[in-house]
């Protein structure tokens, strides 16, 4: 019961309405024995009375007025002058005296705490005021055990009557909880576990319709989590059935290209000038059109051939690179420049690092073109500390805002319409395979430059 979020809520109420009944109990039993006193001092006030109105009375009389009056002695001051009107023996001599002409409150509940806890009866003078100023003051001794015993009576029902009240009130706030709160928390738990058992199926997405206004934020938030879920879900098989496909086509592809690369092996041989010239080309061509196919099913793995580091020249594989460019070029206001030392040798794989330039520079292009303006490609090589720096840079418009946002993500990083956004995400995992990164180092209206860092040193000289 106390681990359910309406049982701790009815334990809890249960408790605070006793505590403010506490709360209202303790003034409550000094205001009850200020008034028995009080009535106390009226009796013995109109017992006086009967012998004002006649000097001369009775013992038996004057011990029925006593009785009555329920004390045992009555002064009455009256022009001054102290009187002793009514009297008879006392069981022990008197302990305390409480004067309720003008008491404070915490002298009124001090005074009620401390009778209500001392069980022994005792004798004890109360003085106050007359009534209607019938003199100046009256005093009378009572024994307390009759007013410890109504005062024991009177809190008891003041508690007895608060525990239901309690009960009472408890159990309407119980039943207003599981109605305003714990039923609609439970229907989005249920949202969520027949959520959970089809993500997939849209109709299972929760819709808001919660009174309270925190609850509707919650459902709110949970539906957005459900709707970006499924579309990512969605999105995900798509996925995976695109790369499917592509790991089919791929496959496909690579056996073609490798019956191309046993004709070109024939064409070298050809004795025509043009044809010498351009073969070696063509050769390098398909074979770097099957190490992309071959890419492309280890990336449909999830996993990339480890890199063949070796001592590189730079230059060659820019030139290769730029050479295949230029003859892809449509527009001819699109140049290249490279400025890089001839001699500049960095640790790398030949053909991952063509394919992540060839990858940045045939985008570069590309953005180009679509411009219909034209514009410069540029290759710059930094020498830093620990560090070789590759930039690639272009004059185009820049990336767009989506492009920049999922740049490296696979399919999704696309920068120009119909593209798949592989490039990137396989070139940044090249690097990172080498132990550098590739970023994008600014994109604006003036153009975009991408850096590829290449580190000095292998893991074992580090």
């Amino acid at each position: 019961m106390l681990r359910t979020l309406s049982g701790r809520f009815l334990f809890l109420t249960i408790i605070f309405v006793m505590l403010a009944e506490i709360l209202i109990f303790v003034p409550s039993i000094a205001r009850f024995r200020e008034d028995y006193l009080s009535s106390r001092l009226e009796r013995a006030q109109i017992a006086s009375l009967a012998l004002l109105a006649d000097d001369m009375i009775s013992p038996d009389l004057e011990t029925e007025l006593l009785r009555n009056a329920e004390v045992y002695n009555v002064v009455l001051r009256r022009d001054e002058v102290r009187q002793l009107m009514l009297s008879s023996p006392m069981p022990s001599p008197i302990v305390n005296t409480y004067d309720l002409r003008d008491p404070s409150a915490w002298t009124l509940i001090y005074d009620a705490m401390a009778r209500l806890f001392t069980p022994e009866p005792e004798v004890i003078r109360v003085i106050g005021a007359p009534v209607l100023e019938a003199g100046l003051l009256i005093e009378v001794t009572i024994w307390t055990k009759d007013l410890r015993e109504a005062m024991v009576d009177y809190g008891l029902n003041i508690l007895i009557l608060s525990a239901v009240i309690s009960a009472f009130t408890a159990s309407l706030l119980f039943v207003a909880v599981r109605l305003i709160l714990v039923k609609p928390i439970k229907g989005v738990v249920g949202h969520m576990q027949s959520y959970a058992a089809a993500p997939e199926d849209a109709r299972r997405i929760i819709q808001p319709g919660a009174g309270v206004e925190e609850l509707r934020e919650a459902e709110v938030a949970l539906q957005t989590l459900q709707t970006e879920l499924t579309a990512a879900l969605k999105q995900k098989e798509r996925l995976a059935q695109l790369g499917g496909a592509v790991a089919k086509v791929s496959h496909d592809l690579r056996n073609i290209l490798t019956s191309a690369q046993l004709f070109t092996d024939r064409i070298e041989m050809s004795e025509d000038p043009t044809v010498k010239r351009m073969a070696p080309k063509l050769v390098n061509s398909i074979t770097r059109a099957v190490n992309l196919c071959e890419s492309t099913l280890a990336f449909g793995k999830a996993e990339e051939p480890a890199p063949q580091l070796s001592d590189v020249c730079l230059q060659d594989i820019v030139e290769d690179v730029l050479a295949s460019e230029r003859l892809a070029v449509r527009d001819q206001d699109v140049s290249f420049a490279a400025d890089l030392p001839k001699d500049a040798h960095v640790f790398a794989d030949p053909e991952q690092l063509y394919r992540v330039l060839h990858n940045l520079v045939r985008n570069a292009r590309q953005a180009l073109e679509a411009t219909g303006q034209g514009g410069e490609i540029g290759l710059i090589l930094r020498d830093e500390d620990q560090d070789w720096i590759i930039q690639v840079s272009d004059t185009g418009p820049g990336l767009p805002p989506k492009a920049k946002e999922h740049l490296f993500k696979p399919f999704q990083g696309g920068m120009r319409k119909g593209g798949t956004g592989l490039g990137l995400a396989i070139s940044s995992e090249l690097i990172r395979g080498h132990g550098g990164t590739l970023s994008l180092a600014k994109s604006d209206e003036t153009g975009t430059t991408f850096e590829i860092s290449l580190p000095k040193k292998t893991a074992a000289e580090i």
